[in-house]
């Protein structure tokens, strides 16, 4: 299985709600990691997202230390879909 990561800045123009953390993250820019499997047996090269990681707190926050969450890449997709609607 071969695994390929890619880095992107996201923002979020609302505060938004993770699941097991207390309070809200602020609305800005957050770095994002996704992590995409190769998908082995076709006739061409195709990659599936698998897991998306989100570092916290925000690019314009201070980085004295950092958090990184796990979570399926719908739900990050949720997310911004949640936001872009608000």
């Amino acid at each position: 299985m071969t695994i390929r990561t890619s880095q992107a800045t996201m923002t979020f123009k609302q505060r938004f709600q993770l699941d097991g953390f207390p309070g809200s993250q602020p609305a800005g820019e957050y770095r994002v990691d996704m992590d995409e499997e190769l998908i082995e047996g076709l006739s061409f090269i195709a990659y599936r997202r698998v897991a998306a990681l989100l570092h916290l707190p925000a690019l314009s926050a201070p980085q004295d230390s950092i958090q990184i969450v796990t979570m399926p890449p719908s739900a990050l997709d949720a997310m911004l879909e949640r936001d872009a609607s608000a």
